[in-house]
């Protein structure tokens, strides 16, 4: 998903040259896994990728306020606690200094964010429910297969997208789930 992030933010962005990813060390462990996953996309895309870990809000508007002042730059968020509890900030934050970014939760859209690529939650709680159906029924949790997620969410704001002078692609308004204009 994080490689994907940051094809989506290069395709409406193509002019993009530096990336920051947005995240808050204390909330989300995973983060080097997907920074690594994100540098390996970016050498393909000729993009550069920084880290831009977090601490408090104050963080989030110092920091993005920066990249609003540095040419071709985006913004990818992580996913984690943090930015999710502190996405109207952030969304508020990268509207004001014009970068464009893409979000791991359609709750950014929602707020005013430009882009989401997530899994689909209602696909992922249907999924679940015929686990516990079955470990109710007597089936051993350690012996139900794991599984990954198959159904996938790609929101777009073309409102966003026209106040940061974002073009979106009509291939990506095709693959899109859902598209508020």
């Amino acid at each position: 998903m994080a490689g994907k992030w940051l094809d989506m933010l290069t395709q409406i962005t193509p002019r993009v040259t530096t990336v920051s990813v947005l995240y808050n060390p204390a909330t989300a462990p995973f983060a080097p896994l997907m920074l690594r996953a994100i540098e390996n996309a970016a050498s393909s895309l000729s993009v550069a990728v920084r880290a831009a870990p977090v601490d408090d809000g104050a963080d989030v508007t110092t920091t993005i306020a920066a990249l609003g002042h540095e040419k071709n730059t985006g913004l990818l968020v992580l996913p984690d606690f943090f930015t999710l509890s502190d996405r109207a900030a952030i969304v508020t934050s990268a509207a004001r200094a014009a970068v464009p970014a893409v979000y791991w939760s359609r709750a950014f859209v929602d707020n005013g964010g430009l882009m989401s690529y997530s899994t689909d939650t209602a696909d992922l709680l249907r999924r679940a429910a015929s686990y516990i159906d079955r470990i109710l029924k007597g089936a051993s949790p350690s012996e139900l297969p794991v599984q990954n997620p198959t159904k996938f969410d790609l929101t777009i704001n073309l409102k966003v997208a026209a106040a940061l002078g974002v073009t979106v692609s009509s291939s990506l308004l095709a693959t899109a789930d859902e598209v508020i204009e």
